[in-house]
C-alpha cells in the first residue's frame, strides 16, 4: 500500500469531519468515544513583538461534551498500546486546521513521541501530509518528548534525518523530569523550550533568578534558541525578558485558540512590558549606581596612594571599613597575587575560616578573571565587574579593579564587595 493510500485509509477510517466555529473552519476527528480538535497557542518572538508560530494543542470531549483532559486521553491510549497512533492522529488533526488557520509565514509546532520519529511507517506518514496540504517542513517544529525508555543513539538519527528534511526540532520541557543537558547535546535542537517549573523558580528564589539568565546565555553559546513557556503573570513575562529569552508562551501573552493570534493586542502587549522593562532596568542601574559610589571614591584613592608608594594594607583601610567591603588584593601583570588577601574586620577573618583551604591566596593566578583582563586591557581607571560568585566564601560578590604603575612594576589592584541584589 502506498502513503498516499495509507493516508485516505487513515482518514476514511478516523472520519474527519468539518464544522465552524466563530466563522472559522475546524476539522476535528472521532478518537473511540471522544471528539478530537485542535487549538493553537500563539509562541512570540520578544524583538519582534507578533507571534511566529503556534503550537498544536489536543483538545477531546466526550459523548455529553464534556471536557476530557489531553492527558488522560494519551494515558488511556498508552494503557492499551495506542499512543503512536493517537500521536499520528493528533499531528494530522494539527496540521488540517492548521492549513485553514491562515498562517502564512509562523511556524507549527508540533509535539511528537519520539518512537514517532524512529517509526518509518510514521515519519513517512507525517512527510505525505505535509505534502498533500502544501505546507513546506520549513514550517514545522517538531517538539521532542521527554520518554524515560527512549533509545537516544537512535532518536537523534531519526532528529538528524528530519532536519536534513529542513525541519525545525526543539527539545521540550528542559529543566523538568529527566530532560538534561545531555540531550541538548545528543539532539542538537535548533530551539530549547524553558520548561515552566525554572520560571516558577525564578520568579520566588533569587538565586534562581540569577541561573536563569545564565541558562540562557549557555543555551545562547550553543548555538540555541530560547524559548521560555508557561509565562503566567506580569512578574514572569518580565523575567523572560530580563533572561534574554527569544521566544515566550503562556497565558499572559496568549490562550490556546482555535484562531489567530491578535497581532495588534500583541504588539501593544510586548511593546508596553519592554518600556515597563526599560523603566526598571535604569532604575536598577541607578540604584546600582548610587550604592557603588563610595565604594569607588575609597578604591580610587587607594590606588593613588599605592601608586605613590604607600603600603598595600594601609592603602585599603578606608575601602575595607565601607559595610560590605569584604577584602583587597594585589597582581601582578600576570596575574598572580602579590601577597595575602587584605582583611580588616575581625569577623569577617572568622567567617572565611569556613573556607580554610581557600584562604591563603598568596601566589593564586587570576588570570582567567574579567576583573584583571578588563584593568590590563585598560589602565588607570577603575572597572567593576557583574555580580558574581567569590571562591573565597562561595558568595555573590563585585570586584573593583585597576591596573596602575607601583614603583617600575604594572599592578593590579582589586577590592571585592559583598554584593546582595537588593
Amino acid at each position: 500500500m502506498t502513503i498516499a493510500q495509507q493516508e485516505r485509509t487513515a482518514s476514511a477510517r478516523h472520519g474527519f469531519d468539518v464544522e465552524m466555529t466563530s466563522g472559522l473552519e475546524r476539522f476535528s476527528v472521532q478518537h473511540g468515544e471522544l471528539t478530537l480538535t485542535s487549538v493553537f497557542q500563539p509562541i512570540f518572538s520578544l524583538s519582534h513583538m507578533r507571534a511566529v508560530g503556534y503550537e498544536g494543542l489536543l483538545r477531546a470531549h466526550d459523548m455529553l461534551d464534556r471536557p476530557v483532559s489531553p492527558l488522560d486521553v494519551f494515558g488511556e491510549a498508552a494503557r492499551v498500546g495506542d499512543v503512536l497512533q493517537l500521536d499520528r492522529l493528533a499531528q494530522t488533526l494539527h496540521l488540517e486546521n492548521f492549513k485553514v488557520l491562515g498562517a502564512e509565514r509562523e511556524w507549527l509546532f508540533l509535539n511528537v513521541h519520539p518512537g514517532a520519529l524512529t517509526d518509518p511507517y510514521l515519519s513517512a506518514a507525517l512527510l505525505a501530509t505535509l505534502k498533500r496540504l502544501g505546507l513546506s517542513p520549513r514550517r514545522i517544529v517538531l517538539e521532542v518528548l521527554e520518554q524515560r525508555a527512549e533509545d537516544l543513539e537512535r532518536l537523534a538519527d531519526a532528529v538528524r534525518q528530519f532536519r536534513e528534511r529542513g525541519f525545525l526540532i526543539a527539545l521540550d520541557d528542559f529543566g523538568a523530569g529527566h530532560s538534561n543537558v545531555e540531550r541538548i547535546w545528543q539532539l542538537n535542537p535548533d530551539i530549547v523550550k524553558l520548561d515552566r517549573i525554572m520560571l516558577s523558580h525564578a520568579a520566588h528564589r533569587a538565586d534562581m533568578g540569577t541561573i536563569l539568565p545564565g541558562l540562557v546565555a549557555l543555551l545562547h553559546e550553543a548555538g540555541k534558541l530560547v524559548l521560555v513557556e508557561g509565562v503566567e503573570t506580569e512578574h514572569e513575562a518580565q523575567m523572560a525578558l530580563a533572561c534574554n529569552a527569544d521566544f515566550v508562551q503562556g497565558f499572559f501573552f496568549g490562550r490556546p485558540n482555535p484562531g489567530a493570534a491578535d497581532a495588534t493586542h500583541a504588539a501593544t502587549c510586548i511593546g508596553e512590558l519592554t518600556e515597563r522593562y526599560r523603566d526598571q532596568t535604569e532604575a536598577h542601574e541607578r540604584r546600582t549606581a548610587s550604592r557603588l559610589a563610595p565604594y569607588l571614591r575609597a578604591f580610587e584613592r587607594a590606588a593613588e596612594r599605592l601608586a605613590a608608594g604607600e603600603p598595600l594594607e594601609e592603602v585599603c583601610w578606608n575601602f575595607l571599613a565601607l559595610d560590605h567591603a569584604a577584602r583587597c588584593f594585589l597582581l601582578d601583570a600576570k596575574g598572580r597575587q602579590a601577597g595575602r588577601n587584605v582583611v580588616l574586620r575581625a569577623d569577617r577573618a572568622a567567617h572565611e575560616t569556613r573556607f580554610l583551604p581557600l584562604a591563603d591566596a598568596q601566589g593564586a593566578n587570576w588570570l582567567r578573571r574579567p576583573y584583571f583582563r578588563d584593568a590590563i586591557n585598560s589602565p588607570e581607571r577603575v572597572h567593576v565587574t557583574r555580580p558574581y560568585l567569590s571562591i573565597n566564601e562561595a558568595l555573590p560578590c563585585v570586584t573593583l579593579s585597576v591596573a596602575t604603575r607601583v614603583g617600575a612594576q604594572t599592578c593590579v589592584l582589586c577590592g571585592d564587595i559583598d554584593w546582595i541584589d537588593e
